[in-house]
C-alpha cells in the first residue's frame, strides 16, 4: 500500500469457504491491509439483506420518534452510559461531535459486588423506547449476527499472524462487551465542512461499521492523506482498535479516522458495531514471527493522549467518563473526584 492509495481495499470473507488455498490468500491479504491501512471494506460476510434493511429502517423509525419519547431514555439515566444522546452531547478528544445517537449494549444485571473493579460499573441493562418494541428485538438479532462475524475475523487473523485459532475465544466466544451505536449525523455542513466525529482511533479491539446506502462523511487517515470511505452496497467497514494493536506489538494498525457533517438539509444514519472482550480481559500478546516482528511499527498512539492500559475494562471506563461527562457527574462523581485527586 502506498500514498496513493485512493479508496478501502474490498475483502471477501466467502475467499475463506472457497478451498485451502484461497482461504491461505484471503488470510495473507488480512493480515497486509491491517498492517499497511487499517481499514477495510468487507463483503462475503453472510448478513441476510433483510436484516441490514431491517435495523436501517427501524433506526430511522427511532430518529423519527418525538423529541420528548427520546429524552425519556436519555443517557443520563444510565450509569452504563447506555441510551439516547442528544445532539452535542458526546465528545471526542474534548470537542463536540454533532450526532444524535443510542448506546445499546449486552442486556445484563448490573454489577453489585462489593470491591468490584471500577469498570464493571458498566455492565448492566439497557434503556429501550416503550414506543419503538421492536428496536430490543432488530439490534439484539444484529448484535448476534455481527458477533458471529466479527469472532471469525479474529480467528482468521490469529492463523494469519501465526496463533493458533482459538487464541482470542476466552476472551471474546463468551460474554464479550460489545456495543452498538445507532447514529444520525443531521446536516451541519454548508458547503464547507464541519465536524461530526473529531479525528480519532477506536480504542477497543475490532469495529464493524453499516453505513447508509448512498452516503459518505467517513475519512480514513493514511500516510498523512484523508481517504473518502463512503458506502458500499453489501459491505462493512472494518476496522482494528487500539487494543488489537496492542496484541500484536504494532504489526496491526490502529488507523485515525473522522465523520464530516453532511451537508445542510440531509442526513445520514450510521451503525458501528464494537466487538470488544470481557472487561477484565488482558488481551493475548501475539507472539510474531521475526519477518512479522521485524515490520511491527510500535503503537501508533497519540503520545499527548494516556496510554492504553492493559486491561479492556479500564481503557472503556476511561473513555465514557471522558466522552460523556454529563453521565459521569450524575453517577460517578466519586469516581471524577479520585481522577482529579490523582
Amino acid at each position: 500500500m502506498t500514498s496513493s492509495l485512493d479508496s478501502l481495499p474490498i475483502l471477501d470473507l466467502s475467499r475463506l469457504d472457497a478451498g485451502p488455498d484461497e482461504a491461505d490468500a484471503f488470510r495473507a491479504e488480512l493480515r497486509q491491509v491491517t498492517h499497511d491501512v487499517g481499514f477495510f471494506y468487507l463483503v462475503g460476510h453472510g448478513v441476510p439483506q433483510d436484516l441490514i434493511d431491517e435495523v436501517l429502517a427501524v433506526s430511522r423509525r427511532f430518529f423519527d420518534l418525538p423529541e420528548e419519547q427520546k429524552l425519556a431514555i436519555e443517557n443520563t439515566g444510565s450509569a452504563q452510559f447506555r441510551g439516547y444522546t442528544r445532539v452535542g452531547g458526546e465528545l471526542t478528544h474534548g470537542d463536540v461531535d454533532w450526532r444524535e445517537q443510542i448506546d445499546i449494549g449486552v442486556e445484563r444485571d448490573a454489577v453489585t459486588a462489593e470491591g468490584a473493579a471500577d469498570y464493571w460499573r458498566l455492565e448492566g441493562p439497557n434503556l429501550w423506547p416503550e414506543q419503538l418494541p421492536e428496536l430490543q428485538q432488530v439490534a439484539t438479532r444484529w448484535m448476534n449476527e455481527l458477533g458471529a462475524v466479527a469472532l471469525r475475523l479474529l480467528r482468521t487473523w490469529a492463523q494469519a499472524l501465526g496463533a493458533p485459532d482459538d487464541v482470542f475465544d476466552e476472551a471474546f466466544a463468551e460474554d464479550p462487551f460489545s456495543l452498538l451505536k445507532i447514529v444520525r449525523y443531521p446536516g451541519e455542513s454548508n458547503p464547507e465542512p464541519k465536524q461530526g466525529v473529531g479525528a480519532h482511533r477506536d480504542g477497543g479491539v475490532l469495529t464493524l461499521l453499516l453505513v447508509e446506502p448512498g452516503k459518505g462523511g467517513l475519512q480514513v487517515e493514511h500516510e498523512g492523506e484523508w481517504i473518502e470511505a463512503p458506502s458500499v452496497s453489501g459491505a462493512f467497514v472494518v476496522n482494528i482498535g487500539e487494543m488489537f494493536e496492542l496484541a500484536t506489538g504494532g504489526y496491526l494498525k490502529a488507523t485515525l479516522h473522522r465523520v464530516i457533517s453532511p451537508i445542510i438539509g440531509t442526513d445520514r444514519i450510521s451503525i458501528p458495531f464494537f466487538f470488544n472482550p470481557k472487561l477484565d480481559t488482558v488481551m493475548p500478546q501475539l507472539p510474531l514471527s521475526p519477518e512479522l516482528a521485524a515490520e511491527a511499527r510500535g503503537l501508533s498512539v497519540d503520545p499527548t493522549n494516556s496510554p492504553i492500559l492493559d486491561t479492556y475494562g479500564d481503557n472503556a471506563l476511561r473513555y465514557r467518563l471522558r466522552a460523556h461527562p454529563n453521565v459521569a457527574e450524575v453517577h460517578h462523581a466519586d469516581l471524577l473526584a479520585a481522577r482529579a485527586a490523582q
